[in-house]
């Protein structure tokens, strides 16, 4: 059984909602999450907040965390995730801001580096993970680490 279908599976048998907010991986969670019959019963929304501007706008994230710690941050990642809470009311909340590449990256910040953050049943969660590979591989690294975590809180 797929994480995707792990998860959701999870969703419907505790009834449980959620919502995402998404950065590098463009809507791909929301557009995942949404393919899967019966997903009405469990998905809320996504916000897809590629720019700063967006974060700050939807959901509630600061500009001195953006300007402190950058976009790609554990603790942008966390506000994103507290902010889709505070606007969806839902029981768990996925956050992904990261850098796709291939550019963009930086000593610091190299292109695979992405920042989660998850608020489960009022569990905050973040975790910064590596990916290797190119844009698409990234992206699609990212969309099943996030449904992987979800997934294995529920198993605990």
């Amino acid at each position: 059984m797929s994480s995707l279908q792990q998860l959701t599976e999870i969703l419907l048998q505790r009834q449980l909602t959620i919502a995402v907010a998404e950065s590098c991986t463009g809507g791909r969670l929301s557009s995942l999450l949404t393919s899967q019959s019966g997903s009405s019963a469990y998905f809320d929304r996504g916000f897809v907040s590629y720019s700063n501007q967006s974060k700050i706008d939807m959901l509630g994230v600061t500009e001195h965390c953006l300007n402190e710690f950058g976009a790609v941050s554990e603790q942008v990642a966390r506000q994103m995730a507290d902010g889709v809470i505070a606007q969806a009311k839902v029981d768990i909340s996925a956050s992904i801001t990261g850098i796709a590449g291939p550019s963009g990256g930086s000593k610091e910040k190299p292109v695979g580096m992405v920042c989660f953050g998850f608020c489960i049943l009022g569990k905050r969660l973040t975790s910064t993970q590596q990916f290797s590979g190119d844009r698409q591989q990234v992206i699609n690294a990212s969309i099943e680490f996030a449904l992987i975590t979800l997934a294995n809180e529920f198993r605990r």
